[in-house]
């Protein structure tokens, strides 16, 4: 693609030219990145040296993702104070953010550097669905970290979000609201980095493989007081020894977790129980007979009938029918349906 010829009078010709790569997560670091241009597996490079000194075919290069290069016209046209008077006195201009997950308005939202989490959920985001209580926010795509409802108020900017154990990362950021296990959070987002891995370096090949699978364990219901030292000692090794970026951040869910939430993966451990109910294996759903109405609304939900009752009269659930899909509990308008205790 040409974007013009002797630019301005001058020697200068800029030429445009789109590769499409198959959409690894790895080639978000740049060297991966570059490997993948040039045709090569995407992996990436041992640094230095940098890009800006040998990048592609062994040439200075500048690489960057494209809100990076949307921003140059603007302060090009407006002038870098105008760009310098947005955000934070470290972290300038602004970020877009995907913003998804339990929250009444998702889309793609941009906001100054130095809103905070609050001002984006509730303000933009319309706050929680259904009445529910805010539980936590995960920044930075799958590699990010869990930040909990103590932390409402921190400023967006990558410093603020580095302290408490997170990142600014692609702009993702998913809220959860009080259904969410935490235990079960971080085993989903280190099952996506397991399979992204390209393998290059231990740490990440094997040790993200194992760290998934230690989570499997205590959401199974195996977990002893042991595997919290290890989950910890082997996600800092990982964080520590990796090559790359995706190895380097991928234990953040389970680090922030344990951080914010360590109470959740001691009750799946010590009394197996996962009060959210997202662990199948440890979950026991159960209807509260003082606080149910016999709406009979959570019994034409359930996909395998494995509640009874008539309208109006107490319901009950049987276990021995029920597949922990939890349909009731969502649809329950009294907050009757939730966690009992295992037999």
């Amino acid at each position: 693609m040409n974007i013009g010829q002797n630019i301005l009078g001058t020697n200068f010709s800029f030429d445009v030219e789109i590769r499409l790569g198959a959409g690894a997560f790895v080639c978000g670091e740049e060297t991966a990145l570059i490997e993948s241009v040039e045709g090569k597996r995407g992996q990436p490079r041992l640094k230095p040296p940098y890009p800006a000194h040998r990048g592609l075919w062994e040439k200075p290069t500048l690489i960057n993702n494209v809100e990076t290069y949307a921003n140059v016209t603007r302060i090009i046209n407006n002038g870098a104070d105008w760009y310098a008077s947005i955000g934070t006195e470290t972290s300038k201009g602004t970020k877009v953010f995907a913003l998804g997950g339990n929250v009444n308005n998702v889309g793609l939202v941009e906001v100054p550097m130095g809103t905070t989490l609050r001002e984006i959920i509730y303000d933009i985001g319309g706050g929680i669905p259904n009445g529910r209580e805010f539980k936590a926010a995960q920044t930075g795509g799958p590699s990010g970290g869990c930040i909990p409802k103590e932390h409402l108020d921190t400023k967006i900017d990558y410093e603020s979000l580095a302290e408490i154990g997170s990142m600014m990362g692609s702009g993702g950021l998913i809220v959860m609201d009080d259904t969410k296990c935490m235990v079960n959070i971080a085993k989903f987002y280190l099952d996506f980095t397991v399979s992204e891995s390209c393998g290059k370096c231990t740490p990440c090949r094997i040790g993200t493989k194992r760290l998934h699978e230690m989570l499997e364990k205590i959401c199974n219901g195996k977990g002893t007081e042991e595997d919290l030292e290890k989950l910890e000692k082997l996600a800092l090794n990982i964080k520590n020894a990796s090559v790359c970026g995706l190895g380097q951040s991928a234990p953040n869910p389970v680090l922030s977790t344990m951080r914010y939430f360590k109470e959740e993966y001691v009750k799946h451990i010590t009394a197996k129980e996962c009060e959210a109910m997202e662990c199948k294996a440890l979950a026991k759903i159960v209807i509260n007979q003082e606080v149910c109405r016999g709406c009979h609304l959570c019994t034409k939900v359930c996909p395998v009938d494995a509640i009874s009752g008539e309208p109006g009269q107490k319901h009950e659930i049987d276990q021995s029918k029920c597949i922990k899909c939890r349909s009731c509990v969502q649809k329950c308008p009294f907050r009757a349906i939730g966690a009992g205790k295992q037999a």
